[in-house]
């Protein structure tokens, strides 16, 4: 069949990201065809884009990490789904499409009560949410959690998690504009702007509380100040770094050379006498690792959480609009890119 796609001639620049109608094969016996009815935008998408991510593809490639949508045709090895089934999937790049084949093993049934857009929304930042909580950071019922970028997919989905498992959750923001929303509709313990305080912020509210797990993607100075302030037995868990992130569509070279020079540096020769963790994780690395997917996977679901807040919905047609606005970090909840059959 002919579908259209979203495709990149090389990593670089987004502004070079261009919509082509391509054919699409006849699934192979193990993979699904589905059409895609909605894409959920995530910050690995930008990073590779730009080529900042090490696992971007060389040469020309569809972005695109999570969907939704209808299957269409089944390989003869499929048994688990069947045509017209309503399902979202995780896969390594080529969600920005309007049909695509995937592996079985990544596609799931979308929950009944859930839209296309929350079953977009979902898989990348839930995965990524429980696999730094759970399977790294240890999180205990009690347990005082720094979450940075709460109003994100990931910290939406992060501080859930924590809640349900009995653990206090303190969240930053860049902006002032989303204390309100995350403190009254997410319900985290405690909410925090990333300003100059921000150090003497996080001690306040603290308080007697000892800081055991952050859940860093921001880098720089604060995550230097987070590490100072992470109590003996803490955990940091690194999967981004925010402060590397361009508004543009390339990237500022001279700027990331200087932060890259001036990025915080903790000796491993120090970690056991502060008694202190860092650790860091790719979520495309663990797509390989296909056993161990599944079976996070199948935890995150059975916790039964929420459907992820859908903060922006846009048209196929509209998607650099979409990443434009993603960009700017000035959104809340997830970012979704809507595909009409």
């Amino acid at each position: 069949m002919e579908r259209q796609v979203y495709r990149m001639p090389k990593a670089g620049s987004i502004s070079n990201l261009k919509r082509i109608p391509e054919d699409l094969p006849p699934p192979l016996p193990q993979e699904v065809c589905v059409q895609v009815r909605a894409i959920g935008l995530n910050f690995a998408d930008v990073f590779a884009m730009q080529g900042l991510y090490s696992a971007t593809p060389a040469g020309s490639f569809v972005p695109g990490l999570e969907y939704a949508g209808t299957v269409l045709a089944v390989g003869e090895a499929v048994t688990n789904l069947k045509a017209g089934d309503r399902v979202m999937g995780v896969t390594k790049f080529g969600g920005y499409a309007t049909n695509l084949n995937s592996d079985s093993r990544y596609v799931i049934p979308l929950p009944p009560t859930w839209n296309f857009e929350q079953g977009a929304s979902f898989l990348v930042q839930g995965l990524t949410a429980y696999y730094a909580l759970l399977e790294l950071g240890g999180l205990a019922p009690g347990m005082t959690v720094l979450i940075h970028s709460a109003a994100g997919g990931v910290g939406l989905l992060a501080n859930r998690i924590c809640r349900q498992l009995g653990a206090f959750t303190i969240g930053t923001v860049g902006n002032a504009q989303k204390v309100d929303f995350l403190l009254n509709q997410e319900k985290y313990g405690a909410v925090i702007v990333r300003d100059r305080h921000f150090k003497t912020n996080l001690q306040k509210t603290l308080g007697h509380r000892k800081l055991l797990l952050v859940l860093e993607c921001i880098g720089g100075k604060i995550l230097q100040q987070g590490w100072d302030t992470m109590a003996p037995t803490g955990r940091m868990v690194v999967y981004g770094n925010a402060s590397f992130y361009s508004h543009s569509p390339s990237p500022n070279y001279p700027s990331l050379i200087w932060k890259f020079l001036r990025r915080p540096k903790i000796d491993p020769l120090r970690l056991p006498t502060l008694n202190k963790s860092l650790m860091g994780f790719n979520l495309i690395y663990l797509y390989e690792e296909t056993d161990k997917m599944l079976h996070i996977l199948q935890k995150l679901q059975d916790l039964q959480l929420e459907p992820q807040h859908v903060g922006h919905v846009f048209p196929f047609d509209q998607l650099h609009q979409a990443i434009h606005l993603f960009q700017r970090g000035k959104t809340m909840g997830k970012v979704v890119v809507t595909v009409n059959p």
